[in-house]
């Protein structure tokens, strides 16, 4: 019949492949600039986490030291704050649970914390800075502490 549509002619065809080429370079473009900028949070992120595991190790060493902690204590903490339970420990150490839990008692007696949660967060809280809380929060801590120091 001599009838065509529109769709179908070969202009149009091509407007549409021209639109799709444009749409798939764009497509690449941003999806590459997503990508370095995800690699680049990532660097920044092990980074920060490199720092931290430094900064901690510092700390508790610094800690074992000021607790006046043995060596055979010191491997018994480090297993603690790392979660480990004390079969799991007596068996990295060669030793019955008997002596690890004795060098437990001891780390927490000289640490003077009564439990692993106590002497994971002495270890943690010298490692958060003032910056972590609002100035408006630390001055109403500091306030209600001298309000409870008058009050005893």
């Amino acid at each position: 019949m001599g009838l065509e549509p529109d769709f179908l002619i070969w202009q149009s065809h091509e407007y549409q492949q021209t639109i799709l080429v444009i749409g798939l370079n764009l497509g690449v473009a941003l999806g590459w600039i997503a990508l370095r900028t995800s690699l680049q949070r990532a660097r920044l992120a092990e980074e920060k986490m490199r720092r931290c595991t430094s900064e901690f190790s510092l700390v508790m060493t610094q800690h074992f030291t000021d607790w006046g902690l043995t060596p055979a204590e010191r491997d018994v903490a480090v297993f603690l704050v790392k979660g480990l339970s004390t079969r799991d420990i007596a068996d990295l150490r060669g030793t019955s649970e008997g002596t690890i839990k004795a060098q437990t008692n001891a780390i927490y007696r000289k640490a003077s914390v009564t439990g692993r949660t106590q002497l994971l967060s002495t270890l943690i809280e010298d490692l958060m800075d003032d910056a972590l809380m609002p100035a408006e929060a630390l001055q109403t801590v500091a306030m209600k502490g001298s309000d409870m120091a008058a009050a005893a």
